[in-house]
């Protein structure tokens, strides 16, 4: 397996929306008490280790080849990615990881896991989002620069932006928020710089703070994306699919899209009986537990390497 990774002429990206990744003890200065064992989910070492395989599996489901950078949002500390990456279904798959260390009240993050054959960090940084006023703590931006095995310098960012809890229109202020912060890096960035911003922006591909990235000549490449088994976005909400995970990429790196797609595997879904049709087999219907993946469905993007 590592061979064909050495041998492959495709880069592969995937993002994903864990769904709460928490492990089952409190860390401190964070109000994570719902995912205990005695609390409000009930959260045992038995649901957890079910959850960390489910992750796994679904990351091998998303290509033939391991994916080269795998992109996680909503995972709690680095004891979540060591137990994922060490001790889990992708424990012999070889991937390292970098993560962010956020004011985040809930103690959520998010993460790059790489493998180390075909993609070299040379250096990572936290862009922190500057709370506006009346706005809860956010998550940083995880910013890594790195070197593929094309020999290309990479930029990669990964984002998970607040939440539209209050209403679209008024939180959409803390979004764009989010977006301010990326700009001022770009600034700093060469305009020919191969650019990877990718994550949960919790916004449609139209939204206003999206279109502050468009402006940029930022290119979303995963806006129109669709699964093989009738996904036609990462998420569903009262039985419409939407997008709220992206991929975006600056203008050269676009040339270099081999193809995208969600990964909807059927194992990845379940029936919707209200709506009809199927949505992600998630892990909480409400405080209902079942042993699912995620509320999110992975995107998936295949670069062609030169």
């Amino acid at each position: 397996m590592f061979l064909s990774i050495l041998l492959s002429s495709f880069f592969t990206l995937v993002e994903l929306n864990c769904e709460n990744l928490f492990d089952t003890r409190h860390d401190v200065g964070k109000e994570d008490s719902e995912f205990l064992p005695e609390g409000s989910r009930h959260w045992t070492s038995t649901k957890y280790w079910g959850k960390v395989n489910r992750i796994g599996q679904e990351i091998l489901s998303c290509s033939d080849e391991l994916p080269d950078l795998v992109a996680l949002i909503e995972v709690e500390n680095d004891s979540v990615l060591k137990d994922l990456c060490r001790r889990s279904l992708l424990r012999n798959a070889g991937y390292q990881y970098l993560m962010t260390e956020s004011p985040d009240l809930r103690g959520v993050d998010v993460a790059l896991l790489y493998q180390p054959a075909s993609f070299r960090p040379l250096c990572y940084d936290y862009i922190e989002v500057p709370p506006l006023p009346d706005m809860r703590p956010t998550r940083d931006i995880l910013y890594v620069q790195g070197c593929s095995s094309s020999g290309d310098t990479l930029h990669i960012f990964v984002v998970h932006s607040p939440s539209r809890y209050g209403g679209e229109r008024a939180s959409r202020p803390n979004r764009i928020q989010v977006v301010l912060q990326l700009r001022k890096v770009l600034s700093m960035i060469s305009p020919h710089a191969q650019v990877v911003i990718t994550g949960d922006f919790n916004d449609y591909c139209d939204s206003p703070a999206l279109m502050d990235l468009y402006a940029l000549g930022l290119q979303n490449i995963t806006c129109q994306t669709k699964g093989m088994h009738g996904a036609l976005g990462t998420y569903r909400y009262r039985g419409e699919w939407h997008s709220l995970d992206h991929v975006l990429v600056s203008p050269i790196l676009c040339k270099k899209v081999d193809s995208t797609y969600i990964n909807d595997a059927p194992f990845l879904l379940e029936d919707e009986p209200q709506y009809g049709g199927k949505r992600p087999f998630r892990t909480f219907q409400g405080y209902r537990y079942q042993p699912g993946f995620s509320d999110h469905l992975p995107l998936v993007v295949r670069f062609k390497l030169d």
